[in-house]
């Protein structure tokens, strides 16, 4: 499985959502992860919407394997319900 995080500079539940998806990358739990930053790329929160189909008031926005997770919280209780922190030694 593949994880895009979509985030933005100074925000401490990217950090935390990149560090979680970096723990998973180097114990296999999933096959990589790519950030992207929202700023860099030009991309707001309204191009965001369009894709996930529904408001967009936080970052990061989190997708596996090209499913929308959620935020952080969210994607740390996929993590924690897949299974997935067993593997990375939660």
């Amino acid at each position: 499985m593949f994880v895009v995080i979509f985030g933005r500079p100074g925000c401490p539940f990217c950090v935390r959502a990149v560090q979680l998806a970096e723990r998973l990358e180097s114990a296999k739990a999933i096959d990589g992860f790519r950030y992207v930053d929202i700023q860099k790329e030009g991309i707001t929160k309204a191009d965001m919407e369009k894709t996930i189909g529904k408001p967009v008031r936080t970052v990061p926005q989190i997708f596996v394997d090209q499913a929308h997770v959620g935020g952080f919280t969210e994607f740390d209780r996929y993590a924690r319900d897949n299974s997935l922190l067993e593997t990375a030694g939660a």
